[in-house]
């Protein structure tokens, strides 16, 4: 099995520049999901990558939060400058993966996993705004590229996520050469948060569904521990 430093092996974009993008619209997709397109003229200058491309994004939240301050690059010292701002204004900032990139418009999808509930306060701000915002709202975004960069030489895979990994997921498999294969292990809270799914029709996919109470991801390491061991090399 391969092992590799996904800090050694990323792929950064060619031009990683801070984007401000708008709401389209939210979709409530399952129990446990709800999707929200991103649009704009400024999304035209975000380049796709595939696989689990990532990327930091910006959320104005409540009613005094702007988006003003926003560093153009994060790096330590901008970091650290963003988080002396007040927090009454200062957007939250999450990391996310591309679901879908679509050229015509342009537009992006992100697929937030939901906990808790919004009208108990259990939800979080990034999950509650996914469920409450409205065409027009302003986001920023911050392109980090690629971490799925394994040696072109293994053609074999075994992919294994939880919920909060299914979009990542997703854009891998949806990336991989037609010739893979291998197998794909996704634990869900619930039967009714399975998604369709892009892949080669070599890699196996399997939808495992968590008992509750069980801590996530548990159930999926053991699941791939007991799978037999591919007889070439493998990601």
């Amino acid at each position: 099995m391969a092992s590799q430093n996904l800090s050694k092996t990323a792929i950064k974009p060619d031009n990683a520049e801070l984007i401000t993008l708008q709401v389209l619209r939210r979709e409530r997709l399952s129990p446990h999901f709800a999707r929200v397109t991103l649009g704009g003229e400024e999304l035209r200058r975000f380049t796709p990558m595939g696989f689990d491309q990532w990327f930091r994004l910006f959320i104005p939240v409540g009613d005094g939060a702007t988006l003003a301050r926003v560093p153009a690059r994060l790096t330590t010292m901008s970091y650290l400058k963003f988080l002396t701002v007040s927090k009454a204004t200062r957007p939250v900032l999450r990391n996310y993966s591309v679901r879908a990139y679509r050229p015509h418009g342009p537009e992006l999808d992100i697929d937030f996993v939901l906990h808790g509930s919004p009208s108990d306060g259990t939800a979080g701000p990034a999950a509650t705004w996914a469920q409450s915002c409205a065409p027009g709202d302003l986001v920023a975004l911050l392109d980090e590229g690629i971490g799925f960069n394994p040696d072109p030489s293994l053609t074999h895979v075994r992919l294994i996520a939880d919920e909060t990994g299914l979009p990542a997921m997703a854009g891998i498999l949806a990336s991989l050469p037609p010739d893979t294969r291998g197998h794909a292990l996704i634990e869900l809270p619930d039967q009714a948060d399975r998604q369709d799914l892009t892949a080669p029709p070599g890699v196996q996919i399997d939808w495992l569904i968590r008992p509750s109470g069980t801590t996530p991801g548990t159930l999926a390491l053991h699941t791939a521990l007991e799978l037999p061991t591919p007889p070439t090399p493998f990601f």
